[in-house]
């Protein structure tokens, strides 16, 4: 075995799947997949540049059939290694590590920590195993960027016999979080807050690249309200709901993951595009925005509370990124911390995006998940070759 040159970055969702082919730090294909156990999918491959060279729809029952039907109409997307993002990686495991079967048996039963997206994750490394059999792959979790937390952020206010059962605060969106930090640097980010804002939303204060805290707790239904989560809510009314509603353990699990958010806000969808648009008209969807900001206001004080200060705010994921709107309305109000939106830039969705007299710098910042995979796998591969060569 060599040191992989090509690696293949697979990130499951519970109906999608997306891959990324590296050839060191250069992205040379991806695929996605959507609609995974409808009736009807679709399948997109992009090249190098980013145009799409193949596009098809059809029926994709599960993730195994998903990766063949991607890995097959296209040779371009053919590895050296394998790396996957997994969400949950539990107390135990604050590193990427390659897939043993140990590895993976662990895994199976942190599968109710994370239910939307370890069953996904699992289903994917299954398939790459019988469509790869002897390749390398390696696991990459996106809690592990959050083990560095401070004891304090760990710690729920639960009685300590559950937090010996592992019932803590994990955080999620690590392998953003890293990539922020590594394209940014940790000198220029200084006390940041980097809200990672997509149909999973959460927030993480960082200082000196080192994180301080985070939103999400011990699932990633905690933190801000996202697309079809609820966020952060009063327990007394899950309690509620079980006595007194007709709710049960699958009933409350479908609303916090599937039917909250902006979803249920709005009554129509969880596509934050969608609810700007039409949001003039319907105030349904205007009132699941301004919740929206309001939430993202409340945690970016918050955090920058817990920091001592703020010099830097980071907004990426797909919401962060692209919605000028939501960016300038969770920042209006946070004057106060040096928090001042430059509305020309902000509109133009430039780099830098607060204004000239901002004591804090507004930035925006395209994520990459899937570079930080790769990096991660050739490294993990590297060092198990170094061990065996001794």
């Amino acid at each position: 075995m060599t040191v992989p040159v090509r690696v293949l970055c697979v990130n499951g969702g519970s109906s999608s799947l997306k891959l990324a082919l590296y050839e060191d730090e250069n992205r040379i294909a991806s695929c996605d997949v959507e609609g995974i156990g409808f009736a009807e999918g679709r399948l997109g491959t992009r090249d190098a540049t980013g145009q799409v060279v193949r596009e098809e729809r059809g029926r994709f029952s599960d993730a195994r059939a998903a990766l063949r039907a991607a890995l097959e109409g296209s040779a371009a997307l053919r590895p050296d290694a394998i790396g996957h993002r997994v969400v949950h990686g539990g107390p135990a495991h604050d590193a990427p590590e390659p897939l043993t079967p140990r590895l993976l048996a662990e895994l199976r039963t942190l599968v109710p920590l994370a239910p939307l997206h370890l069953p996904a994750a699992l289903a994917g490394i299954d398939a790459v195993s019988t469509l790869f059999p002897g390749l390398p792959q390696v696991a990459c979790f996106d809690t592990a960027f959050h083990r560095g937390l401070p004891a304090v952020a760990h710690r729920l206010p639960l009685p300590r016999a559950l937090a010996a059962r592992g019932i803590q605060r994990y955080g999620f969106h690590g392998l953003s979080y890293e990539y922020v930090v590594a394209t940014i640097g940790a000198a220029t980010l200084g006390r940041a807050v980097i809200a990672h804002l997509g149909n999973g939303a959460s927030l993480a204060a960082v200082r000196d690249g080192r994180p301080v805290d985070t939103t999400m707790g011990f699932t990633p239904a905690g933190g801000l309200m996202m697309g079809t989560r609820s966020g952060d809510l009063d327990p007394g009314i899950l309690v509620h709901l079980l006595a007194h509603e007709g709710f049960d353990a699958s009933a409350i699990e479908r609303l916090v993951h599937h039917e909250s958010g902006l979803l249920g806000v709005s009554g129509t969808t969880s596509d934050m595009k969608t609810l700007l648009e039409v949001r003039a008209t319907d105030p349904r969807a205007a009132e699941a925005v301004e919740l929206f900001c309001h939430v993202l206001r409340k945690h970016i004080g918050a955090l920058t509370a817990v920091l001592g200060g703020i010099d830097t705010l980071v907004f990426t994921g797909g919401i962060g990124e692209h919605a000028a709107q939501v960016r300038e309305e969770s920042c209006r109000g946070l004057e106060h911390l040096g928090i001042r939106i430059d509305r020309e830039r902000n509109d133009r969705n430039e780099a830098v995006v607060s204004a000239p007299r901002s004591a804090c710098t507004v930035r925006t910042l395209r994520t990459d998940e899937d570079l930080v995979i790769a990096r991660h796998t050739r490294m993990v591969v590297a060092t198990q070759l170094a061990k065996e060569a001794r």
